[in-house]
């Protein structure tokens, strides 16, 4: 069984979040899991503001996409404190990460046997943006 571990802040479910999960899901195979973790409050706040949804309403809705098996707490901006916990085959990252972060994943997946997918990014499909549109629509 494959195992494909993700993660997301997910206060604003787009096209590019449910592409990188269909992916992950995809990778995973049937009889494999795809395990998301959802960044905490704190997690999210050590890069970005503080998500607008409650982490117990992100994980909730995580957990109700049909490409998510599992979904997880992330107490850390970086995956690899779940990804040392779970051990997952794959890790999912996305080509927006910078690149040392991504080669230092690359790192912790060789030392436990598994692999790195790097997906491109979804510009238009980004959370901020949308969040941006909503301002300037709502004349705020």
């Amino acid at each position: 069984m494959k195992v494909v571990y993700s993660y997301y802040v997910l206060d604003i479910v787009h096209k590019g979040h449910l592409l990188m999960m269909k992916n992950a899901k995809a990778i995973a195979g049937e009889d494999g899991k795809s395990i998301v973790g959802i960044l905490t409050d704190e997690a999210t706040m050590e890069k970005k503001s503080k998500p607008t949804l409650s982490f117990e309403d992100r994980i909730e809705l995580a957990s109700s996409i049909k490409y998510v098996d599992l979904a997880v707490a992330q107490e850390t901006y970086s995956p690899l404190p779940n990804v040392m916990k779970i051990q997952p085959d794959i890790l999912m990252e996305s080509s927006s990460h910078d690149e040392e972060a991504i080669e230092k994943a690359r790192e912790v997946m060789a030392s436990i046997n598994g692999k790195v997918i790097v997906i491109p990014y979804y510009p238009t499909q980004s959370s901020s943006k949308i969040k941006d549109m909503i301002r300037e629509n709502s004349g705020r």
